[in-house]
């Protein structure tokens, strides 16, 4: 473990989603999960914890530090509000909104993220990353999950370390603008995670991108 860092693998199925009539988008039925609140043991404590029973790291630490968890019937109202509100502020930015379960999916095209090779964010796409940190300041129950991915052009440690930097670029500018930075967490990786074949310009085109992964914060 070279850092403190919390990480959480995404693993998105797609089968079973429906589109949306209205936005195009896809989406998979709410998952409604149950909750509480966590004991105050602190961060640590909580991301040790929660390692040892198989917890998602970054819940674990947030639900040690003592920041109030989603229970019930709550999650799925919370998120389809959340849902509902990014795909508002999102609209026309070229960021896709996807659900999946309880989880909500933002994935960010590197054209309109990033120059060509570069980890620095395009001064353009400030307002629509400001925009996605408002709304999840106002949804502050939830853990912010910040992945980058590359095409597979180039060695497979520099696709590593771009695609680390631009998921840093992006939780930086949230943290930026008010978002905690306990709910952040970031992870390049590389081309291991292509969604399009990486033989075409159009396949590697969609493969390099940044996700933000939404989960609700809940204690199981």
């Amino acid at each position: 473990m070279k850092k403190l860092a919390f990480v959480l693998a995404l693993t998105v199925a797609f089968a079973g989603c429906t589109t949306d009539p209205y936005t195009g988008e896809q989406k998979l039925s709410n998952t409604v999960g149950g909750a509480g609140i966590g004991a105050g043991v602190g961060a640590l404590g909580g991301y040790l914890v929660g390692r040892a029973a198989g917890v998602d790291s970054g819940r674990a630490a947030l639900i040690g530090a003592g920041i109030g968890t989603l229970g019930g019937g709550a999650v799925g109202a919370y998120m389809d509000n959340q849902e509902a509100k990014l795909r508002d502020q999102l609209r026309g930015t070229g960021v896709s909104v996807t659900r999946v379960g309880d989880r909500i999916i933002l994935n960010m095209p590197s054209n309109i993220t990033f120059p060509t090779d570069q980890s620095s964010i395009l001064p353009a796409f400030y307002p629509t990353l400001n925009s996605v940190a408002l709304v999840l300041k106002e949804y502050d129950k939830s853990i912010v999950n910040v992945y980058g991915h590359t095409d597979s052009q180039g060695s497979d440690g520099y696709n590593f370390t771009l695609s680390q930097q631009r998921a840093s670029s992006v939780s930086q500018l949230l943290a930026s603008q008010g978002v905690d930075p306990r709910r952040l967490n970031t992870q390049g990786f590389g081309e291991s995670q292509p969604v399009a074949s990486n033989d075409t310009e159009s396949g590697r085109a969609q493969n390099r991108r940044v996700e933000i992964a939404i989960s609700p914060l809940t204690a199981g």
